[in-house]
C-alpha cells in the first residue's frame, strides 16, 4: 500500500496537486475520460489510486463517467472525475441526476479556451455559468476556484468536505494555467487534515426515510448493502425515495434541494480581501487571474491609488451579502476574468445602482497582460475622480 497523504514539501503542478488533495480527502474512486488540459489528473490517479486501495476506471465517455460517480457515491465512496469544457457539457445531464439524488461527488473542470474545441491546450475561464446553470431545472451546486498548486491541494479537501456535508456535486473550477503551473506545495501531516463525511442514518432500517431532511435541509445517507432499503431515482420522489409525480411533492422536494444551499450560503461562501478597508475601487477576480490582479494592486498602491482586491474562492454560491456591503462604500468594482463577462453579469445584478461596475475581459488563450490591466485600472480611477 502506498501513502494516502504524501506529507512534506513537494514541487507539483496544479493537476498533480489536485490528485494528492483528493486522495488525502478520502477519494477512492475515479471515473473519467481523457481531455486536455486535465489529462495529468487521470494519469496520476491511475497510478495513485491502486496504491491506496482505490479504484480507477477509464470510461467510454463523459456521460458514463458522471453516471459512475453517482453509483459510487451510493456505494459509500468519495468519488471524483476531471474534465474540461466540452466534457463538462456532456456531464451535465448526470450532474443534474447527482443534484436530484443528492449524491456527493467532485467534478474538476480544467477550463480552456472555448467554445467548442476552441483552444484545447490554452487557458480560459468561461465555464463559470456552465458550472452553475449547465444542467436542466432548478438546482444548486457549489463551485470553488484555486489560484495556485497549493490551493489545488487545499481546496480539493474543501471540495470533498463540502460535497459530503451538503450532498451536492461540487465543481472544482481550475484553469489551464493553474493546472500546468508547478510550484512548491506543502502537504501537512495526515492528522492535521480535517475531513468530513456525510451524515449516516441515526435510526434503524425500519424507521429510516432516506430523503427526510434534517434541520439543515440535508438528509442522512446510507450506504448500499448495509441493510437500509433505499430507492434512488431521478424522478420526483417522496421522503421514502419512491417516485411521486405530483406537483405537491415536487414543490416540496425541489425548493429543498435549492434552499439547502441558499439558506446555508453563509456557512459555505469563502472569499479573500486585500486593501478593501480604504479602497475606492475593488478588482474582482478568481483563479489564475488573481495573480495578475495582485501585481496590479501592488503597483496601484505604490502610486497612491486606493485599489483593493476581492478574490472569489467560492464562485457558487456567489458572495452576494459581502459584495452588497462593499458596494455601499466604494466607487466601483472592476471585474477581471478570462471570458467576456460571466462574473461581471453577477456583479451587475447584485450591485445595481449602489456603485459603478466595469469589466476587463479576455476571450482566452493567455492570461491578461498586467501592464494593460494596470493601465485600464488607472484610467477607470482617473475617470471616477474627475
Amino acid at each position: 500500500m502506498g501513502k494516502d497523504v504524501l506529507t512534506g514539501v513537494h514541487f507539483l503542478s496544479g493537476n498533480h496537486a489536485c490528485v494528492e488533495g483528493a486522495i488525502a480527502a478520502g477519494c477512492r474512486f475515479y471515473a473519467g475520460y481523457p481531455i486536455t488540459p486535465s489529462n495529468e489528473i487521470a494519469e496520476r490517479m491511475s497510478v495513485r489510486l491502486p496504491q491506496v486501495g482505490g479504484i480507477y476506471i477509464q470510461m467510454e465517455d463523459e456521460l458514463a463517467s458522471m453516471a459512475a460517480l453517482v453509483g459510487a457515491s451510493w456505494g459509500g465512496a468519495k468519488p471524483m472525475t476531471a474534465t474540461s469544457g466540452p466534457g463538462l457539457s456532456l456531464m451535465q445531464e448526470n450532474i443534474g441526476l447527482a443534484a436530484m439524488t443528492e449524491s456527493p461527488c467532485v467534478v474538476v473542470d480544467v477550463q480552456r479556451g472555448s467554445p467548442s474545441t476552441g483552444l484545447p491546450t490554452l487557458v480560459g475561464q468561461a465555464d463559470v455559468m456552465q458550472a452553475r446553470w449547465g444542467s436542466h431545472g432548478d438546482y444548486e451546486i457549489i463551485a470553488l476556484a484555486p489560484s495556485s498548486p497549493q490551493e489545488c491541494f487545499d481546496f480539493m479537501i474543501k471540495a470533498f468536505n463540502l460535497a459530503e456535508i451538503w450532498r451536492v456535486p461540487v465543481i472544482f473550477l481550475s484553469d489551464e494555467s493553474v493546472a500546468h503551473l508547478s510550484e512548491r506545495v506543502v502537504i501537512p501531516p495526515k492528522e492535521e487534515i480535517k475531513l468530513v463525511t456525510r451524515k449516516r442514518p441515526s435510526v434503524p432500517p425500519e424507521k429510516f426515510l432516506p430523503f427526510k431532511p434534517g434541520s439543515d435541509l440535508v438528509p442522512e445517507m446510507p450506504i448500499a448493502g448495509e441493510g437500509y432499503r433505499v430507492h434512488v431515482t431521478g424522478l420526483t420522489h417522496n421522503e421514502k425515495g419512491y417516485p411521486d409525480l405530483s406537483a405537491k411533492v415536487h414543490n416540496k422536494l425541489v425548493p429543498r434541494l435549492v434552499n439547502k444551499i441558499r439558506k446555508n450560503a453563509d456557512k459555505i461562501v469563502e472569499y479573500e480581501e486585500l486593501f478593501t478597508e480604504d479602497a475606492e475601487v475593488i478588482l474582482v477576480t478568481f483563479g489564475i487571474s488573481t495573480r495578475i490582479c495582485r501585481d496590479v494592486i501592488k503597483r496601484a498602491r505604490a502610486e497612491g491609488l486606493k485599489v483593493g482586491l476581492f478574490r472569489l474562492i467560492t464562485i457558487w454560491p456567489f458572495p452576494e451579502k459581502r459584495i452588497m456591503a462593499l458596494a455601499q462604500k466604494i466607487k466601483a468594482f472592476v471585474t477581471v476574468e478570462i471570458n467576456l463577462g460571466q462574473v461581471a453579469i453577477e456583479m451587475e445584478r447584485i450591485v445595481k445602482e449602489r456603485c459603478k461596475t466595469f469589466l476587463i475581459p479576455n476571450a482566452g488563450g493567455a492570461v491578461h497582460d498586467p501592464d494593460e490591466v494596470f493601465a485600464e485600472v488607472k484610467q477607470i480611477v482617473s475617470g471616477l475622480v474627475e
